[in-house]
């Protein structure tokens, strides 16, 4: 739902700041909030440009968005904060069944499960920016988004793990909140981190039995299984308002609903005696 609509160029446009810019001020908008990986990093370089004029843009600071957007280097920055992330091989020297994806990919493009050697091929071992990655069995580990609110002071104010029961195209169409171990771990580990804002969506694998974690990325903007942590009662949208338009203090939160179960679906509309 929306009052106006508005067509821009691509973000990799040389006016599209400009041209979001002069939209923003005509139409007196005061938060700019992007969901899609490669506006980020572009909207990040510029966050001083829009609030010289009075505009916020939800993202993190470009610093911690170069680390999103580069997983081995959000690898380094997990181990740093003494949380275990999959071990990545020599393309010369790795162990089956392994998993590939790239660096810097989204939404579950070209990734590859990898169970027998004549399933690799030349595009795999040729391309620089795919990771060959130790498998994390889905009969052992289950994979959580958590959606992890930072405030203003880049402290943590709230963290909903979703479990993905089932993902199509990258996207959750089974999830259901879960108030497990991740919210201490993550909170004891990741509690303040130095120009983070807004919702931050990570994943992880948590063991079925003996609660070893794994992380596997962070996404430094909403995901499209938020709405879940949302009808929980995690409003991170209005957490945003408070903080930005009212110069509200958050507190942490952590009284959103537990085992919260969502599903969603194809649906079929027919158009009888349909005319172009």
């Amino acid at each position: 739902m929306a009052d106006k609509a508005f067509q821009l160029p691509l973000v990799s446009d040389a006016n599209y700041i400009n041209l979001l810019l002069d939209l923003c001020k005509n139409n007196r908008v005061c938060l700019v909030i992007p969901t899609i990986d490669t506006e980020l990093l572009v909207l990040a370089k510029h966050r001083k440009t829009f609030l010289k004029h009075g505009i916020t843009i939800i993202v993190p600071h470009a610093d911690f968005v170069n680390l999103c957007r580069d997983k081995r280097l959000i690898h380094q920055f997990f181990e740093s904060h003494q949380i275990p992330v999959a071990k990545e091989y020599s393309k010369f020297n790795y162990k089956l069944p392994l998993f590939i994806k790239p660096k810097n990919g989204s939404r579950s493009v070209d990734t590859f499960l990898i169970r027998k050697h004549e399933e690799l091929t030349q595009y795999h071992f040729k391309n620089a920016d795919l990771m060959f990655l130790e498998y994390i069995d889905h009969d052992f580990y289950e994979e959580f988004t958590c959606d992890m609110y930072y405030g203003k002071d880049h402290l943590l104010k709230a963290v909903v793990p979703r479990k993905r029961i089932d993902v199509r195209d990258g996207e959750v169409n089974k999830g259901i909140t879960d108030k497990n171990e991740l919210v201490s771990f993550l909170s004891a580990r990741l509690n303040e981190i130095p120009g983070a804002i807004g919702c931050l969506t990570a994943q992880f694998f948590k063991h079925k039995e003996n609660q070893t974690i794994y992380a596997i990325e962070i996404n430094a903007r909403f995901g499209g299984g938020f709405p879940l942590s949302y009808l929980a009662g995690a409003n991170y949208p209005k957490w945003i308002i408070q903080e930005y338009m009212f110069n509200q203090t958050l507190e942490y939160f952590n009284d959103w609903e537990d085992h919260l179960l969502m599903l969603r679906y194809d649906d079929e509309i027919l158009v009888y005696d349909y005319k172009e």
